[in-house]
């Protein structure tokens, strides 16, 4: 990868499409029957992709079970990747064990890695790593709506360390990901504390 984003050897810099599995969502007309009642297959699209890479299940749109099998070919696993080739690009979750058999729609691609070669989860604090993401905004196709397309992303050059040293780095990032949690959770228990001790403070109750 060129230019002074990424700092990484390029010793073991592979191209993605030889570690995954990089497939375009359905057509349009493949989902003209979506809906937002509770029955059918649920289908995930880019608004239902969270900042902290992950599905938001609360406003899934679904498709009848009856038009389902024509889909197949876009069902998930657990393990691949969505990241939004249209919109909010760059935009990327992990497909997680209850997710599995959902469908994704027309403005995502799916990534399917090949577990023997890259963790998933590894692929995808990569693929989220600022220097990465702007390598990828920047192979966009320009347009009213700038895109991404499956050979781009086929293309794109990936730092890829042995597995041991995947596991150590998905371990280390799942601590600092507790940590901010953590950090997060204390932080909004102070501010939901802090109108109810200006109001003691204020009435002289609570003494300083």
């Amino acid at each position: 990868m060129k230019g002074d984003d990424v700092s990484m050897s390029r010793d073991h810099e592979i191209p993605l499409g030889t570690l995954c599995e990089v497939k375009a969502g359905p057509s349009g007309s493949l989902l003209d029957n979506l809906h937002e009642g509770p029955d059918g297959v649920p289908v995930i699209s880019p608004p239902d992709l969270t900042d902290d890479h992950k599905v938001d299940t609360r406003r899934l749109r679904r498709v009848p079970w009856d038009g389902a099998k024509r889909l197949s070919r876009f069902s998930l696993r657990e393990g691949d990747i969505l990241v939004v080739r249209q919109g909010t690009l760059g935009r990327l979750a992990l497909v997680e064990a209850e997710h599995a058999t959902w469908f994704y729609g027309s403005s995502c691609l799916r990534i399917r890695p090949q577990r023997d070669r890259v963790l998933p989860e590894y692929l995808v604090s990569y693929l989220s790593y600022p220097p990465v993401q702007r390598y990828m905004l920047g192979q966009s196709i320009p347009g009213t709506v700038p895109s991404l397309n499956s050979a781009m992303l086929n293309e794109l050059p990936v730092t890829v360390p042995p597995l041991d040293r995947q596991h150590a780095v998905v371990e280390a990032l799942a601590d600092v990901d507790a940590r901010i949690r953590i950090q997060r959770q204390m932080a909004d228990r102070l501010e939901a504390l802090r109108p109810a001790i200006f109001g003691e403070l204020i009435q002289g109750v609570r003494r300083t």
